[in-house]
C-alpha cells in the first residue's frame, strides 16, 4: 500500500523548494530531509523531514537555526529542545476526483499572479517562476483559488482559499486520475469533499 504521508511529505518539500529557488534561494534533499541554509521566505520552513527516522541531528547543521528557525515534522516525531510547536496539522489524501465542467483557469502570466496573490492575502510571495513548475487555479472572478503541484504520483493540494469543489474540478480536468494529498490545519472542509486524514504533522519555531 501506498503510505500517502510520505507522497504528501515530499511533494510539500518539492512546493518549499520551489517557492524558495523563486526567490533565488537554494535547498538540498537528502532521503532524511530537505533543507535550505538561510532563511526562508514568510510561512516557509526551513527544513521538511521525508523520513520519521530524522533527527535534530540530521537537520539543525544544514539551516540557520537561530531565533526565527521553523522545521516541518512531517511524521510528528522530532525531539527539538528550544523550539516550541507553531501549530498542528494533518497530512490528506483522497483519491482522484471525477471530471466535471469546470470554468476554472491557470495563472499564466505575472499580473494575473498578482491578482490572485492579492485574492488570497498574499504580497511579494507568489512570484512568476512558480509558473514554471506548479500550476496555480483560480476561479474566474478569483473569488477562489489554489496551488496544484503534481511531483510525484499524486499531486500536490495547498494555499487553498475558497472553493474546495472547484479546486477538485481543476485538478481533475488538468491531472486526470491523479489521487491528491497535502495538509490542512483545520481538515473539516477537505473532510467534507472526500478526502481523509493520513497522519499527523507538526511546525516548529525557535522564537
Amino acid at each position: 500500500m501506498t503510505d500517502w504521508r510520505h507522497e504528501a511529505a515530499r511533494d510539500n518539500a518539492r512546493w518549499c523548494d520551489l517557492m524558495c529557488r523563486a526567490h533565488g534561494l537554494a535547498g538540498t534533499f537528502t532521503d532524511l530531509a530537505w533543507t535550505s541554509p538561510v532563511r526562508t521566505p514568510p510561512f516557509y520552513p526551513d527544513a521538511v523531514t521525508l523520513s520519521p527516522a530524522a533527527t535534530a541531528a540530521d537537520l539543525l547543521p544544514h539551516l540557520d537555526a537561530g531565533p526565527g528557525a521553523s522545521i516541518k515534522d512531517s511524521f510528528a516525531t522530532l525531539d527539538l529542545p528550544g523550539f516550541d510547536v507553531l501549530f498542528e496539522a494533518q497530512w490528506i489524501h483522497r483519491d482522484a476526483p471525477g471530471r466535471t465542467t469546470t470554468d476554472w483557469q491557470v495563472v499564466r502570466d505575472a499580473s494575473t499572479l498578482a491578482e490572485w496573490e492579492r485574492a488570497c492575502g498574499m504580497k511579494d510571495l507568489f512570484l512568476p517562476p512558480l509558473l514554471d513548475e506548479a500550476t496555480i487555479v483560480h476561479a474566474p472572478d478569483l473569488s477562489s483559488g489554489a496551488v496544484l503541484t503534481a511531483t510525484g504520483r499524486a499531486v500536490g493540494v495547498s494555499n487553498v482559499f475558497g472553493d474546495w469543489a472547484g479546486v477538485l474540478a481543476a485538478a481533475a480536468e488538468l491531472f486526470p486520475g491523479r489521487p491528491l494529498v497535502g495538509y490542512e490545519s483545520d481538515p473539516a472542509p477537505a473532510l467534507r469533499h472526500g478526502f481523509t486524514t493520513t497522519g499527523p504533522l507538526r511546525v516548529w519555531l525557535r522564537a
